[in-house]
């Protein structure tokens, strides 16, 4: 059985690495923070050197945007100096390593979708502790693939769909950010794109190793997420709320969020032909999942 560590093992990534169907022979240990702390390099190094891996997915970090302002060693010290850690141990260990990293990255200034070489300009802690991970991993271990991605969603963990369902049963109305631009992504999509990074370069060693995006395909808005999660809501007897337009400055955060998130998926389908499916019809499994499916298909 080839064995891949994952950190982040309770999180949306790594609760869904963990229910993923790997191919056969193939096997995901998530770990979780009481199992590895990432805040440890030396945990780190003696985890890794614990058992043969055939490769390890680094998808734990320190996701609490707000809160990093504020908590900056801490968060540099997991999304930076952790997976330097796991690179290094995984360079000498000889297997790949596959790094998931943010759209943060970017400054989110201009329109159109971000490429994966565009010019990076992170605008908070957050962003710029996720840069340093992912130069960590770049110089640390050549067999790699760092995977940028946005608006992560699942039936797990605190995200925004489960937001908006929570407080939408109680509330007639929302209000909902319109002026920040991106694509939601499946956690359970995205960790079916990286187990087949993973397999790739743990199988061949001349499997192209890089920077890559995922998310699930489309442009959306928050408000227009927020309005599509209602609409398929409503459909399974859910909340269906209504849903008022607001701006990035009528809700003001500690930290400064990209206006325009939208990342560009040609690297990752010219090298890997991993080809995102739209963020509707993700959402619609996230929904089944928690709601169970339309009322129509019930009856049918």
């Amino acid at each position: 059985m080839k064995q891949v560590l994952v950190t982040g093992g309770s999180g949306q990534v790594g609760t869904e690495l963990a229910r993923h169907r790997w191919p056969e022979g193939w096997e995901a240990v998530a770990l979780t923070r009481a199992d590895l702390d990432l805040g440890d390099p030396v945990a780190i190094a003696a985890k890794v050197a614990e058992r043969p891996w055939a490769a390890i997915v680094s998808a734990g970090a320190y996701t609490a945007v707000d809160k990093a302002e504020s908590d900056v060693v801490t968060a540099w010290a997991v999304n930076a100096l952790a997976p330097a850690a796991l690179a290094a141990a995984a360079h000498g260990a000889g297997i790949p390593i596959v790094h998931v990293s943010t759209d943060y990255v970017f400054p989110g200034d201009r329109d159109g979708e971000w490429e994966v070489d565009d010019a990076v300009a992170p605008l908070g802690v957050y962003g710029a502790s996720k840069l340093g991970g992912e130069l960590a991993v770049r110089t640390a271990c050549p067999r790699h693939a760092i995977v940028r991605t946005a608006w992560v969603v699942s039936a797990h963990g605190n995200n925004f769909v489960k937001t908006m369902l929570r407080v939408g049963a109680d509330r007639p109305s929302l209000r909902v950010v319109a002026d920040q631009r991106g694509s939601p992504t499946s956690a359970a999509d995205l960790a079916a794109a990286l187990a087949t990074l993973t397999v790739r370069l743990a199988d061949d060693p001349a499997a192209a190793s890089g920077t890559y995006h995922f998310s699930n395909a489309g442009p959306t808005d928050w408000h227009g997420f927020a309005e599509e999660i209602f609409r398929q809501s409503a459909a399974r007897g859910g909340p269906s709320p209504t849903v008022e337009p607001i701006t990035t400055a009528d809700y003001p955060t500690p930290a400064t969020r990209p206006a325009n998130s939208l990342l560009s998926h040609r690297a990752i389908e010219r090298d890997h032909g991993i080809q995102p499916r739209g963020w509707q019809t993700a959402l619609g499994d996230i929904l089944d999942e928690l709601l169970g499916t339309p009322h129509q298909e019930k009856t049918a």
